[in-house]
């Protein structure tokens, strides 16, 4: 940004590699302190010259954008000292008549706050703050506002929140940084015919190593970063995306050096299961939102393996397929009769107590048990259910858990370790995430519990309801290792 005297701001070399990317959807960041704010605010002003540009940046609640709404009254009234911030209506006006907006959606239903709005440009300042649901809906809002602007979106982000899981899969997960994905798009039109379409999106890492000018300003910021805890220094100093805070299972591991060993790692190649070892399958419904089914093998040392599964999503994070339970009936018998590990088998079922409703007329267990799939209810004691995850993934003192997941089942892998704690609840995760093979996991879980084992190497849960563990003791029964 330059006027008639001096630069104002220029962008350093990794904000301008995101600035010059020529995809819809670009992703920046995944660190702190790499300079996302200041260049998503610069990004904004790309088109102001144009009279009837309009651009949003969005956070979750109004008080998350004082400090970016700070920032913006520095740069803009620099740039151009024409422009006006309208302090009821949030959005500065330019001398052409552009305008540059900030909102919030702090809730799923206030998306449609923008209904019937356009903007050439969407901005999401942390985009892990949001759901998939509010994300993609501003997809039907980023559209011109008039002839000759460019119409895209951008967004920044640290690991951890809410939409960890969904923003991991669709930009982290999905290619290696600074690699284009293409997805292909059909529509069909009017008359039949198909209408084919691409959409290109991209993820620029960035962290406080690429922001030169805070290296210089305040060279002992990194030491602020090195002295947080374990889970928020890795997510935070370098950006990974499998530890932040706010992780529910922290215990998690999917290390690929130990599929074959199956030690210190969660995650273990497929193998064709002894015939002995009992077979549970667990089932939580959903329609609009995803149904799950889960087989588990039970070892006769009650080790629990999750060797296959049936996830009815779409393509799109936490939105079902919308079959009935006659059809998912008839998919769990076509599974059992053609899987290798569960033909021929007996089949315990385990489900969420809530199909046996019948308040709205036949119950979802009674349709299934016609077409021949059975189940018994489920212990639904959430957080007893939950400490039971945490006892079964500490590993023992040979990196040995006592819950693996074969490397086929996806679903678990993608959702489960993305969990996050509810801010209200603070003992219990986040049910607005994709908790659907979580819960389904869990009542087979609590069919076999278990206590804490001995050498536990992991960091005890923040919450221990059942008092199992207390600071710093060793008792005769177990000793509790703090990392």
């Amino acid at each position: 940004m330059k006027n008639n005297r001096k630069v104002i701001w220029q962008p350093q070399p990794k904000q301008r590699i995101l600035m010059e990317r020529p995809e819809y959807e670009a992703l920046y960041g995944g660190a702190a302190g790499g300079g996302k704010s200041d260049c998503m605010l610069a990004e904004a002003l790309r088109q102001v010259h144009i009279p009837h540009y309009r651009a949003l940046i969005l956070r979750k609640t109004y008080p998350q954008l004082s400090e970016l709404i700070d920032r913006s009254r520095d740069l803009y009234k620099m740039a151009y000292p024409g422009a006006r911030y309208n302090e009821s209506g949030h959005f500065w006006r330019f001398p052409s008549g552009a305008k540059v907006f900030f909102g919030s959606m702090q809730h799923t239903k206030d998306r449609t706050n923008y209904q019937g709005k356009r903007y050439d440009l969407i901005i999401f300042d942390e985009l892990t703050h949001f759901t998939w649901d509010e994300y993609s809906y501003m997809f039907s809002r980023n559209r011109p506002s008039g002839p000759g602007t460019r119409v895209y979106m951008r967004a920044t982000a640290n690991p951890g929140g809410i939409g960890h899981g969904w923003v991991k899969e669709r930009f982290i997960a999905a290619a290696q940084p600074m690699t284009p994905i293409t997805e292909k798009l059909t529509i069909v039109g009017p008359d039949g015919k198909p209408i084919n379409r691409t959409r290109k999106r991209i993820f620029v890492p960035s962290t406080v190593f690429d922001n030169r000018a805070l290296m210089e300003n305040d060279p002992n910021y990194i030491a602020n970063l090195a002295m947080l805890p374990e889970a928020e220094q890795q997510a935070l100093l370098y950006g990974n995306w499998d530890s932040f805070s706010g992780q529910v299972f922290t215990e998690w591991r999917n290390d690929p050096a130990g599929y074959h060993t199956q030690r210190y790692t969660h995650v273990i190649n497929d193998f064709l299961i002894p015939p002995t070892w009992k077979i549970y399958r667990g089932f939580d419904f959903g329609y609009a939102k995803p149904f799950s089914v889960g087989w588990h093998a039970v070892d006769h040392d009650g080790c629990i393996y999750r060797i296959k599964e049936w996830y009815g999503c779409t393509k799109e994070p936490n939105t079902g397929i919308k079959i009935t339970p006659q059809e998912m009936a008839q998919g769990i018998k076509e599974i059992e009769a053609s899987d290798p590990n569960l033909k021929g088998k007996k089949v315990i079922g385990i489900a969420d107590p809530s199909i046996w409703d019948k308040s709205r007329g036949e119950s979802v267990a009674e349709m299934m048990e016609k077409c021949g799939v059975y189940f018994s209810p489920g212990d639904n004691t959430r957080l007893a259910g939950k400490m039971q995850y945490h006892y079964r993934l500490a590993f023992d003192k040979n990196g040995r858990p006592m819950l693996y997941i074969f490397r086929s089942c996806k679903q678990f892998i993608r959702t489960v370790p993305a969990l996050v704690y509810d801010q209200s609840k603070v003992e219990d995760i986040d049910t607005t995430g994709e908790d659907h093979i979580y819960d389904e996991c869990r009542y087979v879980l609590m069919e076999h519990p278990i206590n804490p084992r001995r050498n536990m190497m992991q960091p005890i849960p923040q919450e221990d309801p059942l008092d199992l563990f207390e600071d710093q003791r060793v008792t005769d029964k177990y000793y509790f290792y703090r990392m």
